[in-house]
């Protein structure tokens, strides 16, 4: 911390009653002096904060509750985030800044270049800090968190000697399923010893292969007493471990770092033990209630098909199965009866029909001709004879009558 000293020497004015100095000039004067004050460590209590929204400036008074005096504080936006996290109303803090005056009201002010927190205040901030640098890593990903077992067979605890946190854990864990094993690692929970015990303690059970999750667990405490579960050595030994790890540190609003890198937060030794082991009672009712909601579903199912089954015996196709052979048997039937009939038809008009064709036949046909007397000629070579000449004298023709043929000769 940097150490500014302040003179006032020589800055006497003289002056007299007849010679007086105006107001205006004695706030000029005063403005100089404080010009050459330069910049102060300031320590005081914030008691009034204003950011708004946007803006690059942020206003705050300090106020020194021994004397009852407060003065106005101006910084940029920048200068008061990096403090954000740990300093708010209530907050005492560090100032290092340079008076200012205002000659038109006559009014000391000042120009904050850093703010450091008081006391726990500035533990926190270093603890934030180391967040942030944690967190940029990847350390407190969601998705690098590794799921816990449903039933853990043995469990790893490391937690303070005799401790209500170990009570905690053994009897609920014991109460909620009777045939959980513990593999307890006793260790100092505070203290100079205590980060590399607890590192020592981790790591030896997750080098255990029976082991399906390790709880770290302690009571509730000031923020000094849960720094070792806020130390950079154990989050990264957590972060490192490959068997999942419960963090059970101190109550509900206690928060070290040791929350953020493990694979599940429990708020309390007794919530861890509830997290990590399922109750066999409500295991056994979940169980049956599962059996039951079964039972229900397959009993809906059978009665459903029992429904569609009766509906189908219903039908009359399948109520009398014959019905339906026997009405396509008369549809065959009548259908044979009528080919059949129509085939007659046919055949009777195709009868017909070749009677008269073969009477047409049998009345254009020579040996119809021949049967009324009529006789044909004809030559050796087969030649129908047709006209006188087309025979010479005593040529020998066949005649052909109905009966038979015989051979004749012209003669003239």
């Amino acid at each position: 911390m940097s150490v500014v000293a302040v003179s006032l020497a020589g800055m006497a004015v003289n002056n007299s009653p007849e010679a007086p100095l105006p107001v205006g000039e004695v706030s000029r004067l005063i403005g100089g002096w404080i010009d050459r004050l330069g910049a102060v460590w300031v320590e005081g209590q914030i008691t009034q904060l204003s950011r708004r929204p946007g803006a690059g400036v942020v206003f705050l008074t300090l106020r020194d509750p021994s004397y009852d005096i407060s003065v106005s504080v101006t910084c940029y936006r920048q200068v008061f985030d990096a403090v954000a996290d740990v300093v708010g109303e209530g907050a005492r803090v560090v100032v290092l800044a340079k008076p200012e005056w205002y000659a038109p009201r006559g009014q000391l002010s000042l120009r904050a270049a850093e703010i450091r927190p008081v006391g726990v205040g500035e533990l926190l901030a270093r603890l934030e800090q180391l967040k942030k640098s944690l967190a940029a890593e990847g350390l407190f990903a969601a998705e690098r968190k590794k799921p816990l077992p449903f039933l853990p067979q043995l469990i790893g605890l490391v937690c303070g000697r005799a401790s209500a946190a170990e009570r905690d854990v053994l009897e609920n864990a014991r109460h909620r399923w009777p045939a959980v094993r513990f593999e307890v690692r006793n260790v100092p929970v505070q203290g100079v010893h205590a980060v590399p015990q607890v590192v020592q303690a981790v790591k030896e059970l997750d080098e255990l292969e029976d082991v399906d999750v390790i709880i770290v667990a302690r009571g509730g405490g000031s923020v000094e007493d849960l720094l070792p579960f806020s130390d950079e050595q154990l989050v990264r030994a957590v972060a490192a471990c490959r068997t999942p790890v419960v963090s059970a540190i101190g109550h509900e609003p206690d928060n070290p770092l040791l929350d953020h890198v493990a694979d599940l937060r429990a708020s309390t030794p007794t919530d861890a033990a509830k997290k990590v082991v399922p109750d066999v009672g409500e295991e056994f009712e979940r169980v049956r209630m599962l059996r039951d909601r079964a039972r229900r579903c397959m009993e809906a199912i059978v009665e459903r098909e029992e429904r569609g089954l009766a509906h189908a015996l219903a039908r009359p196709s399948m109520e009398d199965p014959h019905r339906m052979l026997d009405e396509r048997a008369d549809q065959v039937a009548a259908l044979v009866e009528r080919s059949r009939r129509t085939l007659g038809h046919l055949l009777d008009r195709a009868d017909s029909e070749l009677t008269h064709t073969h009477a047409r036949v049998v009345a254009l046909s020579p040996a119809a001709t021949l049967e009324r007397g009529y006789a044909v000629l004809q030559k050796a070579d087969g030649h129908v004879v047709r006209a006188p000449d087309e025979v010479t004298d005593g040529e020998t023709l066949r005649a052909r009558v109905a009966e038979g043929t015989f051979t004749v000769v012209r003669v003239e």
